[in-house]
């Protein structure tokens, strides 16, 4: 490697010169949000944050119901569907036995199921979810509000979190473009 006053260079086997550089390139996530359940919404906060305690680039485009992690008036209030949820665990924590999915359309089941995450999260000293939000704005992560989910949903930028950026499509998918790792969850 030669310099040419501080900036290091090489010389290329076809006799180019290209730049280098001794720092590492950071590397980057890109993730996709497009469910809002507590339950779908963990699995992204806790790869987000992993990643950027590891030092990685971090951004999250939040769409259609994901849009929900990000909305003041939402965010605080998400809920564990359990109607429909083929994988959903029995509510007798290391019990397997079936539960009949009718039973999941009765009156406050959700609220239940709901309930039943938190604590499990909790047994397993898993942070809250405005605890992991705050570990991922601590490192830096980004969250991206869908312009087009905005309005399909009539969300308006005051609902949005404040740390959160609007940004449509064609500006996420050139983020993205870009990442180590992408993930549509």
């Amino acid at each position: 490697m030669a310099t040419v006053g501080e900036k290091p260079f090489t010389v290329t086997d076809d006799g180019e010169v290209a730049q280098t550089t001794d720092e590492p390139q950071r590397k980057r996530m890109a993730l996709v949000a497009s469910k809002g359940g507590l339950d779908e919404v963990y699995p992204i906060l806790i790869m987000a944050s992993t990643a950027a305690a590891l030092d990685w680039e971090v951004g999250i485009f939040c769409t259609f119901y994901g849009l929900d992690m990000v909305n003041t008036k939402r965010m605080h209030d998400l809920k564990v569907s359990p109607l429909g949820n083929a994988a959903a665990p029995p509510p007798l924590k290391g019990k397997e036995m079936g539960v009949p999915n009718i039973i999941s359309m009765l009156p406050g089941m959700t609220t239940v199921a709901t309930k039943m995450m938190r604590g499990w999260m909790e047994d397993s000293k898993i942070p809250d979810f405005d605890s992991m939000m705050e570990m991922c704005l601590d490192g830096d992560v980004e969250f991206y509000a869908c312009a087009t989910t905005m309005g399909v949903m009539n969300v308006k930028q005051e609902d949005i979190m404040p740390q959160a950026t609007c940004l449509g499509a064609a500006a996420f998918l050139d983020f993205a473009s870009e990442a180590d790792l992408a993930l549509f969850i």
